[in-house]
């Protein structure tokens, strides 16, 4: 689980922001009714869902892809060559030459981690982990390449990982040193690594832990029937089967005189065919890929991930989540992870009926807000002590209140001018 995020100087972020996944200290009848909407680990209440909202060019999708582009570097900097150069973009009206930082707070195996790093847009500049293993924080490693001297200067760490130094002289200063802790097969660098691969997923593309959709398939097909019918869908049935077809491929080869040829064969590949069946009449198969709608064909696919997330308690993080679903579709999502046992769903939205004080927390609503500096704040409605929840909250965002909604201000004359010429 997720308690805690900061991010600052990424994209249209200078300052830091925080998006805090530990419930607020709401008592009313109103949140005692939401009580799905939490789930409690040790102490503390978490929150199940965030919902983000904000004009467009607001920063709301720069918040998730700067979060994404920081879970990457945990996968991929390990990749990384001496000519690297990190793919964001540090605020771009910063006079003086900042630091970039991220910092999470999570659970995994119900210890508490903090995890952190700094860098700029060539190097890793620091990097530190602490653990929470009997309620008190412990130090694992802390790391700061600005020090002079060598690696010993550079890092300390306690006693948890084996040979620690040995990890260090193969980090680069290109590198995480989780990222190469878990490349050298240490513990508790694949603990971190294995959370970030496994737990947080950064789209529905990537859910799942990239499970072929035949496993999924087999293991969710009820699940998945009765969320599709729930969603408003007419199939009572699909059947699955694998084919094997013949699929050309291409490959090089060099004569004796050095040139390279192309060579072209039939590799025989295995396919995974899906037919539905309609309540109309549910004898008449459907082929899945030609016959379904491209709606249908994508609430397939996102369903079948989703239903896997929630049965696994893991962490979704979307960018704008109603993008070709209804609007109902997107609720029954929203309450399938509140239904769950501790998954979290992060997402960017425009739709403004989720602003709905009987299905969301007021701490469960963000706003992203571009200031005079052009750089993106990030806030909840539980800052606004005095807007009280039976309040009409969509109307009051709507009416400007939280600000972070686009401000349209134009006349007739001006559109008929458009129109006309």
């Amino acid at each position: 689980m997720i308690l805690e995020i900061k991010i600052s100087n990424f994209f249209s972020i200078k300052d830091e922001v925080v998006l805090d996944l530990r419930a607020g200290n709401l008592r009313s009848k109103k949140s005692k009714y939401l009580s799905d909407n939490i789930f409690q680990w040790e102490k503390e209440s978490v929150l199940k869902t965030v919902a983000i909202y904000g004009a467009n060019a607001s920063g709301k999708s720069n918040l998730i892809k700067a979060i994404r582009f920081c879970c990457r570097m945990i996968f991929n900097s390990h990749t990384h060559n001496e000519d690297a150069i990190f793919n964001f973009k540090p605020f771009i009206f910063n006079e003086n030459e900042e630091a970039s930082t991220f910092f999470i707070r999570f659970v995994s195996n119900n210890i508490e981690y903090e995890y952190s790093y700094s860098l700029t847009s060539s190097e890793i500049l620091s990097e530190s982990l602490y653990h929470y293993p009997n309620g008190r924080k412990a130090k694992i490693f802390e790391r700061d390449e600005q020090k002079a001297g060598d690696k010993s200067n550079k890092y300390s760490f306690g006693n948890i990982i084996k040979r620690p130094l040995d990890v260090a002289h193969n980090t680069s200063n290109k590198t995480l040193y989780i990222s190469r802790a878990s490349q050298m097969d240490r513990e508790m660098g694949k603990i971190i690594y294995n959370y970030f691969n496994h737990k947080f997923i950064l789209g529905y593309q990537n859910a799942a832990n990239n499970l072929s959709i035949d496993y999924l398939f087999e293991e969710n097909k009820e699940f998945l029937l009765q969320a599709l019918q729930i969603a408003d869908s007419d199939i009572v049935n699909i059947t699955m089967e694998k084919q094997k077809v013949m699929s050309k491929t291409l490959g090089l080869s060099f004569g004796a005189d050095g040139k390279e040829t192309i060579d072209v064969s039939d590799k025989e590949i295995e396919q995974v065919k899906f037919n539905t069946f309609h309540e109309i009449n549910p004898k008449i198969p459907f082929d899945f890929e030609t016959q379904e709608s491209d709606g249908t064909k994508k609430l397939f696919n996102i369903l079948l991930n989703i239903i896997d997330i929630v049965k696994n308690d893991r962490i979704l993080i979307i960018d704008e989540i109603e993008d070709s679903l209804h609007s109902k579709i997107v609720e029954f999502i929203i309450d399938l992870f509140h239904k769950s046992k501790s998954s979290q769903l992060i997402f960017s939205t425009h739709n403004t009926n989720l602003i709905d004080l009987d299905r969301m927390r007021k701490d469960q609503i963000y706003f992203v807000n571009k200031n005079e500096k052009a750089s993106s704040e990030l806030y909840s409605l539980y800052d606004y002590k005095d807007f009280r929840e039976n309040m009409d909250a969509e109307k009051g965002y709507l009416q400007g209140r939280f600000d972070a909604i686009p401000f349209v201000d134009y006349a007739d004359s001006f559109i008929k001018s458009v129109i006309n010429g």
